[in-house]
């Protein structure tokens, strides 16, 4: 039986928080007193996608160019394969290319399954400083999923990306998460013996925050550890071209909207009231020649800025837990 809400269960419950840092708001003191920080996240997800050689029945139907039509059930799709295929051969590399010139560090949310296929892409992020977080096993929906399956599954990306990379992931980010997956990433984490750093799996604010997990509750706070939330963005997010009626309808509103958000909070941040921004990418996406331009507008635009710290997410979740450490009950 898959889980369904479990009325309170406190083992997994999650309280919401519609409050948080209020009128006065935060400084989270970015260093050298930068006015915001900017977050680059490339989601690898070619090759983690649903796929009947995967034994899932049907070819992906999400984030691809051509959406129309039923699908094809038990039977491979090759034009989406080939179309995620883009990403990986050709969408990522212009991406890395990009940041690699720009002298910008970028966060990887790896799909474990996905960069097993095309393991150069962590060797080369490892190499040049990017961080490798994790974007789950598969990219594939966990909503239903049975807890000791997810834990199973959890427990296979770490090991995963940590075999790719030398490290387990300090940073998590499903998409896709689970009621549960809260309480059972960090958890999964401690019976491996591994450390999690952050978790994104929000988009509640424009700065991190800590939260309490449901399985600390009865613990005294002196051992509870908490879990910082870095949050994630929709709106700045190149996964809206596939939006029809209500994404963007071409590269320019991409740009336009991005320097947008860009704009407001480095005006907040010039007021003393520094924020972060995070900018999600797909290699099959912005990769495109048609819409890459865009992004490399928007690089070049914010790299003319004063006070601009762009910062892998890690970077960001140890500056702001070096000024504000987890303390049981509060957000910072």
């Amino acid at each position: 039986m898959p889980p369904v809400w479990n009325g309170g269960h406190p083992d997994y419950d999650v309280e919401r928080d519609f409050v948080g840092y209020g009128e006065a708001g935060i400084d989270p003191k970015w260093p050298n007193k930068a006015k915001i920080a900017v977050s680059f996240v490339i989601n690898y997800e070619e090759g983690g996608e649903r796929s009947v050689q995967t034994g899932d029945g049907m070819a992906e139907q999400n984030l691809r160019e051509n959406p129309g039509g039923p699908p094809r059930i038990n039977e491979r799709n090759v034009n989406v394969e080939s179309e995620y295929e883009y990403g990986s051969r050709a969408g990522f590399w212009r991406l890395f290319r990009l940041f690699a010139e720009k002298k910008m560090k970028f966060t990887l949310y790896a799909v474990a399954t996905a960069v097993e296929k095309q393991p150069e892409v962590v060797k080369r992020c490892v190499e040049m400083g990017h961080d490798v977080a994790s974007h789950a096993y598969r990219w594939i929906d966990y909503h239903d999923f049975p807890i000791e399956k997810e834990k199973e599954y959890i427990r296979k990306a770490i090991t995963s990306l940590k075999s790719l990379s030398g490290y387990a992931p300090r940073g998590w980010y499903y998409g896709r998460n689970s009621p549960h997956s809260r309480t059972l990433v960090p958890q999964v984490y401690a019976e491996m013996g591994e450390s999690l750093e952050w978790a994104s799996d929000t988009y509640a604010d424009d700065v991190p925050y800590w939260v309490d997990l449901p399985l600390e509750r009865a613990l005294p706070a002196a051992e509870s550890k908490g879990l910082l939330m870095v949050p994630y963005s929709y709106d700045c997010n190149d996964f809206k071209f596939h939006v029809l009626g209500s994404g963007f309808a071409d590269p320019e509103g991409f740009f336009v909207h991005l320097k947008n958000a860009f704009d407001v909070l480095y005006d907040e941040g010039e007021k003393g009231m520094p924020k972060m921004m995070t900018i999600g990418l797909h290699c099959r996406i912005v990769g495109r020649p048609g819409r890459f331009g865009a992004l490399n507008k928007f690089v070049e635009y914010i790299e003319a800025k004063e006070g601009v710290w762009v910062a892998t997410r890690s970077e960001i979740a140890d500056a702001f837990k070096k000024e504000y450490p987890y303390k049981k009950g509060q957000l910072a």
